[in-house]
């Protein structure tokens, strides 16, 4: 059985969740928005009391990569590594927006399984990090940082549903004109949809360097300048 430690904070939402052969054991979450460097510790601890408490062996930390935010997904990899560089386990890292699709697929009973799983998560003015994943979360586009534009994703949205979700789908309403495109709501990258994800990357030895990785951050960050006071 293997018992993961899923590390999620790439947005404004901090997560954790502990999970066994498909069951979550523990989880913890806060949506109250960058405070992450204060909680991710304390949810962490939640999660490693839990295994101490019932004398499980923790195989795996698993941690999202990015898109997202630099500054949480500095923390969340620094964490991760700490852990599995201190307990001698290997370290997963997972894509971001590919958690967000799994959201939506266990989510919504009423798939049919031909639709397309196209993920946003907000980056400037109107650019988003994107991705097109089929059923199977095979990437038809990679994870890339896209500028809106209303024929964006046409090639697929003629011949097939595209679901929309993700805090950068609120500038995609305002643009797309497309047929055959539905917004979905609500979705963040979260610990728990990480699961099935993790699972499968500890079952096939997908392990990352716990010396060397780095975030998926796809573009060069770019500062604000301080406002002038005066």
């Amino acid at each position: 059985m293997a018992v993961i430690l899923n590390i999620e904070t790439s947005t404004n939402v901090c997560s954790t969740a502990l999970t066994a052969e498909g069951t979550i054991l523990v989880h913890r979450e806060n949506y109250d928005g960058q405070n992450h460097a204060t909680l991710l510790s304390g949810f962490i601890k939640d999660c490693l009391d839990h295994c101490a408490d019932h004398e499980i062996k923790l195989d795996a930390v698993a941690v999202s990569l990015g898109p997202g935010s630099y500054t949480g997904l500095r923390i969340g990899l620094s964490e991760a590594k700490g852990i599995a560089y201190g307990l001698g386990i290997p370290l997963i890292g997972i894509d971001t927006l590919k958690i967000m699709a799994v959201n939506v697929m266990f989510a919504d009973t009423s798939l049919q399984g031909d639709e397309l799983f196209v993920p946003m998560l907000d980056a400037r003015r109107m650019e988003v990090y994107t991705a097109v994943y089929d059923f199977a979360l095979q990437p038809l586009t990679a994870p890339t940082p896209l500028i809106l534009e209303p024929d964006s994703f046409s090639k697929y949205a003629d011949e097939r549903q595209l679901l929309i979700f993700g805090n950068g789908s609120d500038k995609a309403r305002d643009v797309l004109r497309l047929p055959n495109i539905r917004f979905i709501p609500g979705i963040e990258p979260l610990a728990v949809d990480m699961l099935p994800l993790s699972e499968q990357a500890y079952h096939n030895r997908q392990f990352i360097d716990l010396a060397y990785s780095v975030p998926t951050y796809l573009k060069e960050f770019q500062g604000s300048k301080p406002k002038k006071l005066f």
